[in-house]
């Protein structure tokens, strides 16, 4: 019952993943926490992945959501991001606003373009009754 958790909640403290994005496709202003184990998080550093490992400052390109790697995500520090952004009407407000852009920017109208597909496969196979004709899938 994650989601309805995350939308009943005013904010979300969510592990890096997929979890990040469902909370920011819920609009869900969140603080991100992230543990590796220390030779994975060394060879990631090493690696030059992105700044970022939550999803929603990924597709952003930037960090709308505080991120607490390792050693930072202290229960202190994730606390007091959490309340700081839950008191800043303002910033959640920004928050809100750029998840609704990036969802906008994942909306691929999936229904059209099966249609279309469909339709486009129809319009190809050609008439007749002579078994030649169908189509295979």
């Amino acid at each position: 019952h994650a989601q309805d958790a995350m939308v009943a909640a005013d904010g979300v403290l969510v592990a890096s993943g997929t979890a990040t994005l469902e909370a920011a496709l819920l609009k869900r202003p969140m603080v991100i926490a992230y543990r590796l184990a220390p030779l994975s998080h060394f060879l990631m550093k090493r690696m030059g992945y992105l700044p970022y490992v939550g999803l929603p400052n990924i597709l952003a390109g930037r960090f709308v959501v505080p991120e607490f790697i390792q050693k930072e995500a202290t229960p202190e520090k994730l606390s007091e991001a959490l309340l700081t952004q839950y008191e800043d009407k303002e910033k959640r407000a920004e928050i809100v606003a750029e998840f609704e852009r990036i969802h906008e920017s994942l909306r691929q109208n999936t229904a059209e373009r099966a249609a279309e597909a469909v339709l486009s496969c129809v319009h190809r196979r050609p008439s007749g009754n002579d078994s030649s004709d169908l189509a295979v899938a």
